[in-house]
């Protein structure tokens, strides 16, 4: 597990530094047992909630969770994340997702429930301001639907299309990128009050699976990438029996071959697994596991399908599990303290 140049794997970590979180953490990734090992923390911005990595994994991009929201950009060639110049704001209100797309990394802003996009410079450098924000529009039935939510977005698997879920709306919406402006191409509605959170696409780029929030379930999408279109064909509980009070799903992994989904669910403090037809179309509960902490706020998946993490939020840790390839079933390996982790990624 490690990189072309010898150097070993690393997993980031973001967190809440309102919430005593200590930034963002770099832990070194055993290749044998996937144990973490905390190298370094950087508090340079509050509330790193979300990271994402370039695609050369050179540049560290991480959001600032915050009322006036903001991304910022890190060096990574050492154990210790450097600072590639101040944040730029991002246009919108509490960002909770990036991604990286067409030389440019998105955000989604759930606050103010719009999708930014910010000009990425030559070495990875931020520019000083988005070049647009797509604000979203639109309500649902929930409490919490009150006006658009935008959770995450993320680049199609064909590179195209940037396309982005919204809690407050229940829909997924394909945007294009020309020349720095993000235009709305198409707008999924899923089901009424069912809060759609996060979507992972099969491996094979022709499904997306849809992780909703307020309704403990993932919607299985048809994905024509040619068209930039999202048709949903069916939805799938991700808890055993009827859930006990709250259980709110949270983050999602598709393994590399496209067998197993896992989903985080807090509240219930549980990761469940799910297994895929041949196909993927067909989504079947397997089993259902303790998180190894409380709050389970994102999932991340080694390359290889071996290794499963979870960011505990409200107990402060990062836990590491097994898979088993047979069943898909996670088996605890230990875990890390990262008090206020949100989400862990490797690179």
């Amino acid at each position: 597990m490690a990189d072309g140049g010898g150097r070993r794997q690393r997993a980031f970590i973001g967190s809440f530094t309102t919430a005593g979180g200590l930034g963002v953490l770099t832990a070194d990734v055993d290749p044998d047992s996937g144990a973490l090992t905390v190298l370094s923390a950087v508090d340079d911005v509050p509330d790193p909630s979300y990271l994402a990595l370039a695609p050369a994994r050179d540049v560290l991009y991480a959001v600032s969770e915050r009322a006036e929201g903001a991304v910022a950009a890190y060096r990574v060639h050492g154990d210790k994340p450097e600072l590639a110049g101040p944040p730029t704001p991002t246009g919108g209100s509490g960002p909770t997702h990036l991604s990286v797309f067409d030389g440019h990394v998105l955000t989604a802003d759930y606050g103010s429930g719009s999708v930014s996009a910010v000009p990425v410079r030559p070495g990875g450098a931020l520019a000083p301001a988005a070049s647009d924000v797509l604000r979203h529009t639109g309500s649902g039935p929930h409490a919490r639907q009150q006006g658009p939510h935008a959770h995450q977005v993320q680049p199609d698997p064909t590179g195209r299309w940037a396309v982005s879920v919204d809690l407050g709306t229940d829909s997924v919406r394909v945007c294009a990128l020309d020349g720095g402006t993000l235009t709305l191409h198409r707008e999924t509605a899923l089901r009424p009050g069912s809060g759609p959170r996060h979507l992972a696409f099969h491996p094979r780029g022709e499904l997306a699976y849809v992780l909703n929030e307020l309704a403990p379930t993932v919607t299985v999408c048809r994905w024509e990438a040619a068209r930039g279109s999202l048709r949903p064909v069916g939805e799938i509980p991700v808890l055993s029996g009827v859930p006990d009070g709250d259980a709110y799903p949270s983050g999602l992994v598709v393994s590399p071959g496209g067998r197993f989904v896992w989903t985080a669910t807090r509240g219930r403090d549980t990761v469940s697994v799910l297994r895929a037809d041949t196909v993927g179309e067909e989504l079947t509960f397997v089993a259902e596991v303790p998180c190894g902490g409380v709050w389970p706020r994102a999932l991340a998946l080694d390359s290889s399908g071996r290794f499963l993490y979870a960011a505990n939020e409200r107990s402060g840790d990062v836990t590491w599990f097994a898979v088993d390839p047979d069943t898909g079933v996670p088996r605890r390996g230990g875990s890390i303290e990262a008090p206020a982790a949100s989400c862990v990624i490797l690179g």
